[in-house]
This record gives structure tokens, C-alpha cells and sequence, in this order.
């Protein structure tokens, strides 16, 4: 699949890959933050923003999506990273084709699947796609009526920013969702899934630097994950971003960014 990306900078090239429900904006001020010291490329992955829809979304195909934009953009060797899905997309990516990669950044996930499918993350991600797939958007007038809606529903004000950035007006000035809320829904349970955990026998990823970034106030990537992400990422080393949750790119920008930089001074 032939995925929409933004591009900034100039150096060795970076992949960023955004979460589920964002886009690639969700990461532009890091990306101009660290434009000196990295190309950044920005990709919309499948089902979000302005790349195709599929009715397939699982980290296979997600991963497969990296490697072709990869190829096409002819990059011998990239540094990688993912927010959340984009994390776990990332770390597929890593396991399946180690030798492209320089460098990995892992922002706020565990590589495997919750006990229970973690249970309020799951009821979370139902609420959120069930409220964009019942919300016409195509008789509203203006964005803050649009937020009025979503509101009735969703409390957090920081789930309906990321939500707004998926509108968008058509060619007859009415707006409508980019996302493909209804095969996200349909592939939760995938998006949900992860890595499987580490046997004796499963081959550990080395030759590059490996950071994992952990919100200050997320439970994304519990502690107790810790001993089997060393076994897969034996080099890994995990940073914790101060006054942050689980959007921490945009609850501290600058910590994010300086451990992208720290990337290539290991």
C-alpha cells in the first residue's frame, strides 16, 4: 500500500509512525524539533489520515506497508519509531527485517498482547469508534459543533482533539471522517494483539540501539513487560518522560525529542 507521508529535514532518515486514531501532524513538532540531526519521514498509516483504506489492518500488513515505503523511497538503512500501534507496528517491522534498521524508538507500548486485552483500553477504543461511526458529520457546520457532538460522549479533552484532527471537508464544503473507523472496529481485536512472548528459542534483535520511552502517568508498557522486551531487545534501555501520559509527544515535546537525538550518540 502506497502510504501519504510528510517530510523534514535533513540527515540520516527517520520513520515515525503514529498511533491509533492519530495521523502524521500528531508528530510534526517533534519532527521539526530533531529537522537538524534526521530526515523525518511522517507516514499516515493505513486506515488513517490521507494514506488508502483497507479492510485489512494487522501489524503484518502494517509493517509490510513501512518496508514498501522504504524501498520506494530507496533507504538502504532507517532509524524507526512508533507511538503506540505505530510501536508495535515498528517492532514487527524490527523482528522481520532487523538488517534495515540503525536505530529503534518505542514510545509508550508494551510488544505484547494485555492480559484481557487490557481491558479499559479495549472499552476505550469501542466507545471512541462507535461514537465516530454514529456521529454524522456531514450536516454540521462548523468544527466546534463537531467537538459539541463528541462531547455528549467522549470526556477527555484530549481524545477529541486527536478525534478533530481526522476531519476533513469535502469538495462541497461539508465535512466527513478521514479515519476508517469501521475497519478498526472490525480489527480491534488485531490492534489489540502483539508480539509473542519470548521462548528459548526465539531469536533476539541486536546491532542497533534500542529506547523505549514510558509516559510518567501511563500504564502502557507495565514494568512486569520489562524481563521479556530484554529478551527480544537484550540492548534496550528504557526513559521515562516526566509530566507525561500517554500522548507524550504532545505532553513533552522536548524530552521526546532529545531522546530521538540520543539515537545517534550511542
Amino acid at each position: 500500500m502506497k502510504l501519504f507521508f510528510r517530510k523534514y529535514g535533513e540527515g540520516p532518515p527517520l520513520v515515525i509512525l503514529h498511533g491509533l486514531y492519530g495521523s502524521s501532524d500528531n508528530w510534526v513538532t517533534v519532527a521539526k524539533n530533531i529537522s537538524r540531526s534526521f530526515t523525518v519521514y511522517l507516514p499516515d498509516l493505513r486506515n488513517h489520515g490521507s494514506s488508502p483504506h483497507s479492510d485489512i489492518h494487522d501489524y503484518r500488513s502494517m509493517s509490510s506497508d513501512i518496508l514498501e515505503l522504504v524501498n520506494d523511497l530507496d533507504l538502504k538503512r532507517i532509524f524507526l519509531a512508533g507511538h503506540s500501534m505505530g510501536g508495535k507496528a515498528a517492532m514487527f517491522f524490527a523482528v522481520e527485517w532487523p538488517d534495515l534498521l540503525d536505530g529503534l524508538l518505542i514510545a509508550d507500548i508494551s510488544p505484547f498482547k494485555a492480559v484481557n486485552f487490557r481491558s479499559n483500553e479495549y472499552k476505550q477504543s469501542l466507545l471512541i469508534l462507535n461514537t465516530i461511526l454514529e456521529t454524522d458529520v456531514s450536516s454540521v457546520l462548523t468544527r466546534n459543533d463537531v467537538e459539541s457532538l463528541l462531547t455528549e460522549k467522549i470526556s477527555s479533552e484530549k481524545i477529541r482533539g486527536l478525534l478533530m484532527k481526522n476531519l476533513q471537508r469535502t469538495a462541497d464544503n461539508k465535512f466527513t471522517w478521514k479515519i476508517n473507523a469501521s475497519s478498526l472496529l472490525h480489527n480491534l481485536d488485531r490492534i489489540m494483539e502483539g508480539l509473542s512472548r519470548p521462548e528459548e528459542s526465539y531469536s533476539r534483535i541486536t546491532g542497533f540501539p534500542v529506547i523505549f520511552l514510558k509516559g510518567e502517568r501511563s500504564d502502557y508498557l507495565p514494568s512486569e513487560d520489562w524481563i521479556d522486551i530484554l529478551k527480544i531487545f537484550p540492548s534496550a534501555e528504557l526513559r521515562v518522560i516526566r509530566n507525561a501520559g500517554h500522548w507524550l509527544n504532545s505532553d513533552n515535546p522536548e524530552a521526546v525529542s532529545e531522546a530521538f537525538l540520543n539515537l545517534l550518540s550511542q
